[in-house]
């Protein structure tokens, strides 16, 4: 996975199984990014990767929501001027009305506090409620995988602790999600399987316990 000549992740081997939460973290700059933006054809990939044992790698976008992944970007990526309810309806677009009548009536009982603010501009929430609208917005495509870019950045302890419980949610419905996190404490409360990444590559892996025990992840991930 490169941009241009510069190569951000070089080597990584991950599987995603369904129905489980894996954790990706790292440092800034490690390519955590990097991999989400390849895994939906935001980004070329010479490497392979595939669902359900068809190939995503040179698929465009589209294709790849439509197979059932969404992202949900780092900084959320809203549009600010239009209301909770057009970013909602944007998210659904792939698919026919009538579809996408249901995920809302869906997303708006599974997240009441967004029905409320139907009308109101996505940019004047908060920066916890903007972390709501932007995984309804994912949900919305449908998606049988989820991936998830930094969704405590710039929260209050109080929201983290209520992404966490959106995140368990989700698991429990039978969503398999992918989370990149810099919080690694909040990853290691969710995951059943981490992946650490150095420089464009994964140099650890194993369950939350297995890597609790190691002291170089207790010093440089746990603050331990």
């Amino acid at each position: 996975m490169s941009y241009g000549p510069v190569a951000a992740v070089a080597g990584l081997d991950l599987a995603l199984p369904p129905r489980t939460i894996v954790g990706l973290v790292g440092a800034n700059g490690a390519g955590k990014t990097s991999c989400l933006n390849a895994m939906t054809g935001l980004l070329p990939c010479r490497g392979s990767i595939t669902l359900d044992g068809e190939p995503l790698a040179g698929r465009r976008p589209d294709e790849i929501v439509r197979r059932g992944v969404a992202q949900v970007a780092q900084g959320r990526q809203l549009f600010a001027d239009m209301s909770v309810r057009e970013n909602l309806e944007i998210g659904g677009f792939l698919h026919p009305a009538a579809f996408r009548r249901r995920q809302l009536e869906k997303l708006y009982a599974d997240f009441p506090l967004l029905a409320e603010r139907g009308q109101q501009a996505a940019g004047t929430l908060s920066g916890g409620e903007q972390q709501m609208l932007a995984i309804a917005r994912a949900l919305m495509t449908g998606p049988r995988m989820l991936l998830l870019d930094e969704p405590c950045l710039g929260l209050s302890p109080k929201m983290v602790l209520r992404v966490a419980d959106i995140v368990r949610r989700l698991h429990a419905e039978g969503l398999a999600i992918l989370l990149v996190e810099q919080n690694a404490n909040f990853v290691f409360g969710l995951a059943s399987m981490i992946f650490v990444m150095g420089t464009g590559r994964v140099t650890l892996s194993g369950t939350p316990d297995a890597l609790r025990a190691s002291d170089d992840v207790r010093r440089s991930y746990l603050g331990i």
